[in-house]
């Protein structure tokens, strides 16, 4: 391995180096900022046409644009707005007949001039569909032909040259963000319509509900409070689960019978037959509700120095039951 010093050169290139990274991030960081004092009765509107849209949003644009396009409508679609990416020279070439009349149709252009865009824009119009403008020129052909443009420029791009799109597209992302985070409140997007659309990978872990895991039918144990010790041992061994729920005629949860109850009834009572379960049961359990995080579930496992929980409804009724071994399962753990 070589132990040669830096070079005066290489330390004067990673000066600038360094200097020219901030200068970007202070650049970018200016557009994205002045982005708020556009944000008004158009934005509205936006929020609006797409909110009362009875069909799908249509992303669409063409290079660094096409790139910002694509993510904006990966994002609404994630938050609860319906919507997919058209590449803009694709569309001329067929693609077009995926949009409807009740779509509509969101358009990324920081000139506003691109070709690709303008050659389908009549069409678009001619269909019925709304068109939205995110543009960096408002009066450019894109913006004026537009039901709604909003405003996502930027003063000068972060390239030393002001020409490779940076910062203008910065501020498209974020404005396609604001766009779909002011979407995704309107509906009352909540965790758990999140969860719903994020099942997989490390994400859809962390936002696994309660009811995902939870065992119920057959292998859900459960006794009457009438029952007999005995008869409470044997359906907690039917189950394998190391425990019972015992219910009142209502399905209400009263108690649980766990494997620790079980050793500790067995130096205390000899009559397993004789004993009902009301007198040996853990009375006013630990619950929770079947929507609530999964994560939630073992929070509560742990600071209560338990493991095993039974999933009840708001008015207290039995729905199922979980242990650690099912949130393992579950790779909640």
């Amino acid at each position: 391995m070589s132990n040669r010093a830096t070079s005066p050169l290489q330390s004067l290139v990673t000066d600038e180096a360094i200097d020219c990274a901030r200068e970007v991030l202070d650049i970018e960081a200016q557009a994205v900022a002045a982005l708020k004092a556009h944000i008004g009765a158009e934005f509205r509107r936006a929020v609006e046409i797409v909110f009362n849209c009875r069909a799908r949003v249509v992303v669409c644009g063409i290079g660094k644009s096409g790139h910002i396009a694509r993510k904006v409508a990966s994002t609404l679609a994630s938050t609860g707005t319906p919507a997919f990416f058209v590449h803009a020279a694709e569309a001329s070439h067929g693609d077009l007949g995926m949009i409807t009349a009740d779509d509509v149709f969101i358009a990324l252009s920081n000139s506003g001039e691109s070709a690709e865009l303008l050659l389908i824009v009549p069409l678009i119009k001619r269909r019925g569909a709304k068109l939205i403008a995110l543009t960096g020129n408002p009066a450019s052909s894109l913006g004026t032909q537009a039901d709604v443009c909003l405003y996502a420029g930027a003063a000068k791009e972060a390239c030393p040259l002001n020409l490779a799109p940076t910062a203008s597209t910065t501020a498209a992302l974020a404005l396609g963000d604001a766009l779909a985070v002011a979407l995704m409140k309107a509906r009352g997007f909540s965790d758990r319509d999140f969860a719903n659309s994020h099942p997989g990978g490390k994400l859809g872990v962390s936002l696994a509900l309660v009811s995902d895991a939870m065992r119920t039918g057959e292998r859900l144990p459960h006794v009457h409070e009438a029952v007999s010790v005995a008869q409470a041992v044997a359906e907690m061994s039917r189950s394998r689960m190391g425990i019972t729920a015992v219910l009142d005629d209502s399905g209400n949860v009263v108690g649980i019978f766990t494997d620790g109850d079980l050793r500790r009834a067995i130096g205390r009572i000899s009559d397993f037959e004789g004993t009902p379960i009301s007198a040996m049961m853990t009375r006013n359990p630990h619950t929770i509700e079947p929507q609530r995080l999964a994560v939630e579930a073992l929070q509560l496992m742990e600071s209560h120095k338990i493991n095993e929980l039974l999933v009840v409804d708001s008015a207290g009724r039995l729905l199922g039951a979980l242990n650690m071994h099912d949130l393992f399962r579950a790779k909640v753990i």
